[in-house]
């Protein structure tokens, strides 16, 4: 699927997009637990439908079924709502999956606020704080559809257990397909900056990168930083970040406990401590409602980024 920079794409389109276009290259299959119109596995089932599987409404039941696939030497890629894969399934997929390092791929849809209407029941923003847990669970949540695609063909290239985070919600292309190359447990640096860094993941990637304009309007460089894998996470650039600016703010929607700004935080208060700002959901449920509103409801905006940011400058000492 040919994506162009300025697109505005689901995270969980380019999933679905991905599973059919690279059914030649690998050898896997796909399962859903009844979702498939939503997680848009729906495409591959249609292209595919001997290569795949609906479990029904059994999360618990799929992700066992994927791991017995996975033990008799098949790839699987185990798709659901964020909710019902790290929440409702969470003791299969650590025990079955996790635990026998099977070669399971979770590709989970509809994570954050930013499933809307649906409400706080399905708005998972705790899903990356469990699998950070799970010993050996690689975790990937890509800023945009050319991200997401790449990530895909990454994870089928890679063996062991892997979750994916993919959004509802439409967001812009940030990447160019022609020229982006994907590499697993690498952040990318997309500014460079010297007052302040900006470490973002998802869709919150691209409010960063508007976040940083706005700074540098009023004279503030700040550098921004992707990072697509949330574990293993890129230390490196971590590192090189806070001793190049001295003050780090992250963003992301999750749940700032447990997610990308502890993994940050850890990072940074084991190795090289200066202050770090989160911007996420502070430690509260969704609500229904349209996805705009939620977002500034819960900050999740690059005016909030942008205050943040001055907060983290105004912490150096």
């Amino acid at each position: 699927m040919a994506y162009k920079i300025g697109d505005k794409v689901a995270t969980r389109e380019a999933y679905g997009n991905a599973l059919v276009e690279l059914a030649d290259k690998y050898d896997y299959v796909v399962l859903d637990a009844d979702l498939a119109a939503a997680t848009k596995t729906g495409v591959f089932k249609k292209a595919h439908p001997e290569r795949f599987f609906d479990c029904g409404i059994a999360e618990g039941n799929m992700m066992c079924v994927a791991a017995g696939l996975a033990a008799a030497g098949k790839m699987a890629f185990a798709s659901t709502f964020a909710m019902f894969a790290a929440g409702r399934a969470f003791e299969q997929v650590r025990n079955a999956i996790g635990y026998p390092h099977l070669n399971v791929k979770i590709g989970a849809t509809h994570a954050g606020i930013t499933v809307g209407e649906d409400g706080a029941t399905h708005q998972c923003n705790e899903d990356i704080a469990t699998m950070r847990t799970i010993p050996g669970m690689t975790i990937i949540n890509p800023a945009d559809a050319v991200e997401a695609a790449a990530a895909v063909e990454a994870a089928m290239a890679t063996y062991g257990p892997m979750y994916m985070r993919f959004g509802r919600f439409a967001v812009p292309v940030i990447n160019d397909p022609a020229t982006y190359k994907f590499e697993l447990g690498k952040g990318v640096n997309l500014k460079d900056g010297s007052d302040v860094t900006i470490i973002a993941t998802g869709l919150m990637v691209s409010m960063a990168i508007e976040a940083a304009k706005t700074l540098e309007a009023e004279g503030i460089s700040a550098r921004v930083i992707n990072i697509h894998t949330i574990k293993p996470i890129d230390k490196d650039i971590i590192l090189d970040a806070a001793k190049a600016t001295g003050a780090i703010v992250t963003a992301e929607e999750h749940n700032i406990i447990g997610g990308l700004g502890s993994a940050v935080a850890e990072v940074i208060g084991e190795n090289y401590p200066v202050p770090v700002v989160r911007v996420g959901v502070e430690d509260k449920y969704g609500h229904s409602g349209k996805v705009p509103p939620l977002l500034e409801m819960y900050g999740l905006t690059p005016a909030n980024i942008v205050a943040k940011a001055k907060a983290a400058i105004a912490l150096k000492k």
